[in-house]
């Protein structure tokens, strides 16, 4: 059921600049957490997890 959805991320795209480029640290990431579920995010320190 869709009101059971807590949290809906479409189409997230997350950059950062750097002197010499955009470095592209998330890229069209589509997700729902419902209710009841955990969810996991891993990556490297400074990935832009947070």
């Amino acid at each position: 059921m869709s009101k059971d959805i807590l949290l809906e991320i479409r189409n997230l795209v997350t950059e950062f600049r750097t002197e010499d480029e955009i470095v592209k640290a998330v890229n069209d990431i589509s997700f729902s957490l419902h209710r009841g579920e955990t969810i996991g995010i891993v990556g490297e320190s400074g990935s832009g997890k947070s």
